[in-house]
């Protein structure tokens, strides 16, 4: 029997407690599994961590004797005090009872900082919960956060997509935001049989570095990203007929010449795509808007 199903068992015994459902829990109880993660996030002595849902305390052992300082971030006040007492010994856990889509990170990075002023890097872990991956890692990535890189244990299938370059044949519409923010790598993948209580689908642990500077240059990422959302709303449509119905193209025309000038068939659709392209596209568009207000 593993470590970490020891423990798990014990405090869930202890505590009386079992995974709650609603929350997405999921126990991870893998030995290899909890330091490939560790690995994966390259954590160094001198970092500082945010754990997002630490849940009984599996990985935060681990975080806590690799890095300066963890603070996890956790829902579940049944949780909260579980850590509390696990980590009573240790002098460099901080727990906060709240939700991450709720909390300021950027107060809470800056007041961290200027506390200890010795940090080396930023990093976030977490074993997120499937049914609320996107808005978490999207906050993380789009909120000019100064973290260094985000290490998290997802849905495989969404996984894959987030790490996929733009324009192959896993790409999502996110796909173009995390490439655009972010350096993206597999680290592994995590069995059913590694939680309790299994879950349905199988895991995977990617790691995503952020970009000092974009991979690449637009005009207005907010507006490309529109866009790109808008083309993927009707992916099955050829990109033409996709942004034409949402009036980035005022006519079928139009679009043909827009793709014409960036180099792109009549019958390209949206998962073909490069950033670079939907950059240019962008551009475009936005030129477009104005020499209409000019004229």
């Amino acid at each position: 029997m593993s470590e970490a199903l020891k423990e798990t068992k014990f405090l869930m015994n202890k505590y009386k407690i079992k995974a709650n459902k609603n929350l997405g829990q999921n126990f991870l109880i893998n030995d290899k599994a909890l330091q490939d993660i560790v690995d994966g996030a390259e954590i160094k002595k001198e970092d500082l961590v945010i754990e997002i849902g630490p849940g009984l305390g599996s990985l935060t052992k681990l975080l806590l004797e690799k890095s300066k300082k963890v603070i996890c971030i956790e829902l579940d006040k049944k949780m909260v005090k579980i850590l509390s007492e696990r980590f009573c010994a240790y002098n460099n856990i901080e727990i906060i009872n709240e939700d991450i889509l709720r909390i300021n990170l950027k107060e809470l990075i800056k007041q961290e900082k200027e506390k200890n002023g010795e940090i080396n890097e930023i990093k976030v872990v977490a074993n997120l919960p499937y049914y609320i991956t996107t808005p978490i890692i999207m906050k993380l990535v789009e909120n000019d956060l100064d973290i260094d890189s985000i290490t998290v244990m997802i849905q495989k299938e969404v996984a894959e997509r987030l790490i996929a370059i733009p324009g192959s044949k896993e790409t999502g519409a996110i796909t173009y935001t995390i490439y655009y923010y972010c350096e993206g790598k597999k680290v592994r993948e995590v069995d059913r049989s590694c939680f309790i209580p299994e879950p349905e689908v199988t895991s995977e642990v990617i790691n995503l570095r952020i970009r000092k500077n974009p991979e690449i240059k637009v005009k207005d990422k907010k507006v490309m990203f529109n866009i790109i959302k808008s083309a993927y709303m009707q992916r099955r449509k050829t990109l033409i007929n996709s942004l034409s119905n949402v009036g980035v193209f005022k006519t079928k025309n139009q679009g043909i010449e827009f793709l014409k000038k960036i180099g792109l068939r009549e019958d390209t659709r949206p998962e073909n795509v490069k950033i670079e392209d939907f950059a240019k596209l962008t551009d475009l568009f936005l030129s477009n808007l104005e020499e209409g207000k000019n004229t």
